[in-house]
């Protein structure tokens, strides 16, 4: 998994870190395929990713064209419903209910449950081995901070993988933080990098 949104709070150092790497038959959970030159887009380019699970490849036209080509597997996912999904991961959770998507090609292949009178799709949770997290601040004991929009997958990834790796603007002490402005709590950090 690798936060961000169209590159807004995606950890650009540990995705170059990837990249020069190498490592590649990647599957990749993220909002999206960025753009050729900026974060996950870089790994699509490199051709290390096998298979995304995204809710828009629009920005990046080499991930469209490895698509179309049959390079690249993508498991297109509605937006709320890949959030729902990843923070179903993190929770323990089995997956989520939901009726996006019913009737449509989202629907291929997956379980429909009617549960009074109303159809839903069951979405299987997605966790992951690994998640790359973008934070503002964090402290050394692992809390994190997100500003504004960089929020976005964030703080449900950090919660739904085995190992979260986090790439910070800013790592303090701990007790420098307002434990009221804690979004991801140090327990479900492993690494930090400043970034």
């Amino acid at each position: 998994m690798i936060g961000g949104f169209l590159g807004v709070g995606t950890p650009e150092k540990l995705v170059d870190a990837l990249v020069s790497q190498g490592t590649g038959g990647l599957t990749l959970v993220c909002n999206d395929t960025s753009f050729p030159d900026k974060g996950m887009g870089k790994l699509i380019v490199s051709k290390q990713a096998k298979k995304v699970i995204i809710s828009y490849m629009g920005g990046n036209p080499e991930g469209a064209r490895q698509m179309n080509a049959g390079e690249l597997e993508v498991e297109l996912s509605p937006q709320g419903t890949l959030a729902e999904r990843i923070r179903s991961g993190g929770a323990g959770l089995g997956g989520v209910l939901t009726p996006t998507g019913l009737g449509t090609v989202v629907a291929e292949g997956k379980q429909v449950l009617t549960i009074d009178g109303k159809e839903f799709l069951l979405e299987k949770a997605l966790h992951a081995d690994v998640a790359l997290i973008k934070a503002y601040k964090a402290d050394r004991a692992g809390n994190l901070i997100f500003r504004r929009a960089a929020r976005n997958f964030n703080p449900v990834m950090a919660t739904a993988a085995d190992l979260v790796i986090v790439e910070a603007e800013h790592i303090v002490e701990p007790g420098e933080m307002d434990p009221d402005q804690v979004m991801t709590p140090g327990i479900f950090v492993d690494y930090l990098v400043q970034g």
